[in-house]
C-alpha cells in the first residue's frame, strides 16, 4: 500500500473548505494587536495568546532590531555546539532570576522544551504521569522517554493518587501538568498536586506557557500564584505568549537543568533561538517586571468579558484565566459560529473533536491587557448577534 494514500484519502478540511465553513490558517496582514487586519477588514482579536499586548510594543520592536544589526539573523547551529551566544547566556540568568529558580536553559521553541525535557528525564523503569488534558507537546514528549505513560482524569487528584498507589517500588516518577489548561481556561489545582507528590516522593514539573505573565503576584505564574514556588521542581514557559517572541525555557534545580543540557535531542540537535527573538524576550521581562499594571489590565478585562458572555447566556466552562471557552456543542456549529463572528468583525478559534469530547465543541476566546472597553463591546454585541442566529442563546 502506498504510505501516501492516506493523505490521498484525507477529505475533512476539503469539505469544511467547501461549505464555506474552514477557519483554520486564516491569513492576517498586521501585526497581532487587539485589532488586526484580515482582507482589507478591522476585526477585534479574541484569538490571541498575546496576553500583555507585548508582541507590538515598540521597545521590544527595537531590541529585536537592534540584535539583529549587531548578531546577525540566525546562528548557523545549535545552543550546544557553535549556536550559544551572549545574550542567550544573560536570557537565562533573566529567566532564572524573573522565574525564582536556580538555573534556565531555552530551547528553540515551547514545543521542543517539552519533548526534549520529559523525554531525557523519563528513562526505563520510569513513571511519568499526564493530566488527559496536557498540552500535545507533554504527551509528546512522553512517548519519546522509554519509561511508562500514565493519565489521570483532568484536575482528579483521587484518581491520580489511585494511580500513584500503584506505583512499583523504586520507580522514578515524574508528574507533568499544564498550569492553566490551554482550551478549558481552568487552573491546575496545584496545592492538592504538591501534596500528592509529597507523600508518594515524585517530582513535579509544571508547563506555566499560559501562566507566566499572567499569574503572580510578579507574573511568574502558577506556583507563585499558590505561593508553592519552592515545591514545583520544573517549571516550563514559552516564549510566544505572554513573553512576545518565539522559543521556550525550563527552569529549576542547578544539576538538573545542567543535565537536561547535555542530554536533551530536541536543544542538542537543533538550531539555536535567533538573536532578535532573544533580545525581544529579555525586553519583554524587563517591562512586565516594571509595568504589573499591565496584569491588572489583563484581568480587568478578562473579568468583564467572562461576565460578558456569561450574561448572554453562554456557557463559559470552568475557565479561570484570560482564556475563556464558549461552549456551542456540535462540530459544525462551532465551525459556523467562528465563520460568523469573523464576518461579524471578531476573531475566535473553534476547538472540535478530538481536541474536545464530543458534543463539546466551543469556541476558544483569549483577551489581552491591550484591549479596550470599546473592542470587547464591540465583540460582545457580535456574540449576542450569532448567538441568538445560532439559537445558543435567547
Amino acid at each position: 500500500m502506498d504510505i501516501f494514500q492516506k493523505c490521498f484519502d484525507f477529505e475533512e478540511a476539503n469539505a469544511v473548505r467547501a461549505a464555506g465553513l474552514y477557519a483554520y490558517f486564516r491569513v492576517i496582514s498586521s501585526a497581532q494587536d487587539p485589532v488586526v487586519t484580515m482582507d482589507g477588514h478591522e476585526v477585534v482579536m479574541l484569538g490571541s495568546n498575546n496576553y500583555l499586548g507585548l508582541t507590538n510594543h515598540p521597545e521590544v520592536k527595537r531590541a529585536a532590531q537592534e540584535a539583529v544589526a549587531r548578531y546577525g539573523t540566525g546562528c548557523a547551529g545549535s545552543r550546544f555546539l557553535n549556536g550559544t551566544l551572549d545574550i542567550h547566556v544573560q536570557l537565562e540568568e533573566k529567566l532564572a532570576s524573573f522565574i525564582n529558580k536556580p538555573a534556565a536553559l531555552t530551547f528553540s521553541t515551547g514545543f521542543q522544551v517539552n519533548l526534549g525535557v520529559i523525554s531525557c528525564l523519563v528513562d526505563r523503569g520510569d513513571v511519568v504521569y499526564l493530566d488527559k488534558l496536557d498540552h500535545a507537546c507533554i504527551i509528546d514528549g512522553a512517548r519519546l522517554g522509554f519509561g511508562t505513560v500514565i493519565k489521570f482524569g483532568h484536575n482528579d487528584l483521587a484518581d491520580l493518587e489511585e494511580r500513584l498507589r500503584q506505583r512499583p517500588n523504586g520507580k522514578g516518577a515524574l508528574v507533568v501538568v499544564d498550569g492553566v489548561f490551554s482550551m478549558e481556561g481552568d487552573v491546575v489545582d496545584l496545592p492538592g498536586l504538591v501534596a500528592l507528590c509529597k507523600r508518594y516522593g515524585c517530582r513535579l514539573m509544571v508547563d506555566d506557557a499560559h501562566g507566566v505573565g499572567v499569574f503572580g503576584q510578579h507574573g511568574r505564574g502558577t506556583a507563585e500564584h499558590f505561593g508553592l514556588e519552592e515545591d514545583v521542581d520544573l517549571i516550563m514557559g514559552t516564549f510566544s505568549k505572554s513573553l512576545a517572541s518565539v522559543g521556550g525555557f525550563i527552569a529549576g534545580d542547578t544539576r538538573v537543568i545542567d543535565w537536561i543540557k547535555h542530554r536533551a535531542r530536541s536543544l542538542i540537535f537543533s538550531a539555536a533561538p535567533p538573536p532578535a527573538s532573544v533580545a525581544a524576550v529579555l525586553k519583554a521581562v524587563e517591562i512586565i517586571e516594571r509595568e504589573p499594571e499591565r496584569r491588572a489590565r489583563l484581568w480587568e478585562n478578562t473579568a468583564f468579558a467572562g461576565q460578558a458572555l456569561r450574561s448572554l447566556g453562554f456557557d463559559t466552562g470552568s475557565s479561570q484565566s484570560p482564556v475563556i471557552p464558549v461552549l456551542v456543542g456540535e462540530d459544525r456549529t462551532a465551525f459556523i459560529m467562528a465563520v460568523r463572528l469573523q464576518q461579524e468583525g471578531v476573531f475566535v478559534n473553534p476547538v472540535i473533536t478530538p481536541a474536545v469530547p464530543p458534543g463539546r465543541a466551543m469556541l476558544r476566546t483569549s483577551y489581552m491587557a491591550t484591549h479596550t472597553r470599546e473592542h470587547l463591546e464591540r465583540a460582545m454585541d457580535a456574540f449576542a448577534r450569532v448567538g441568538k442566529e445560532m439559537g445558543l442563546i435567547a
